[in-house]
C-alpha cells in the first residue's frame, strides 16, 4: 500500500550513450524510427509527410521527431528538399543514422548556413540503433560542433 504522496513507481534515470557528429546541433523529441527514404520525390515540404506510396512509414510526418533511419536512399536532389523541409519547419529536429550519408549532412548544413536551424545530424553503431528505435520514449540529441563526443539520452524518466 502507497502512503499518501509516495509512489509505486520507481524513477528511471536518463540513459546517454556516444554517437559521431555529422552536423552540429541540439534537439529532442518523440523518436521516429523509418525505412531508408529518398526525401526528393518522398517527403512533402510543405506538409511535413512521407508521400513515397510504397514506403512503410508513408503518411508519417518526420515534423519536430527525432528520425532514426539506418540510411538515406535515392538522389543528390534530397539534400535541396531535406533543407526546405528543414527551412519550412516541417523537417525532423533530429536525425540518427547508422551509416554516414553525405546527401543528409549537405541538406542539414545548407539549412544550417542558409537559414540558420541547427538540426543534429549524428550516426550510431547497428546495436545502439536498434536500442534507439525500441526506447518508446523522448531522445535528445546533443552535436557539438568543435569536436567533441556527441550524445544520444533516453529520456527514461517519461516512461
Amino acid at each position: 500500500m502507497n502512503r499518501p504522496g509516495s509512489s509505486s513507481r520507481t524513477p528511471r534515470a536518463t540513459r546517454e550513450f556516444a554517437a559521431h557528429t555529422l552536423a552540429a546541433g541540439s534537439a529532442g523529441g518523440a523518436p521516429l524510427a523509418v525505412e531508408p527514404l529518398s526525401f526528393w520525390g518522398g517527403y512533402d515540404t510543405e506538409r511535413g509527410l512521407i508521400v513515397e506510396p510504397a514506403h512503410p512509414q508513408c503518411g508519417l510526418s518526420l515534423a519536430g521527431k527525432v528520425m532514426l533511419m539506418p540510411r538515406a536512399k535515392g538522389s543528390s536532389s534530397s539534400s535541396s528538399v531535406l533543407a526546405e523541409a528543414i527551412r519550412n519547419g516541417t523537417g525532423p529536429a533530429a536525425i540518427v543514422l547508422c551509416e554516414a550519408d553525405l546527401i543528409v549532412a549537405i541538406g542539414v548544413i545548407v539549412a544550417q548556413e542558409l537559414y540558420s536551424v541547427n538540426v543534429p545530424l549524428v550516426t550510431v553503431d547497428v546495436d545502439l540503433f536498434a536500442a534507439l528505435c525500441a526506447a518508446g520514449v523522448p531522445l535528445y540529441v546533443d552535436a557539438p560542433g568543435d569536436g567533441a563526443q556527441a550524445t544520444v539520452r533516453i529520456d527514461q524518466a517519461a516512461q
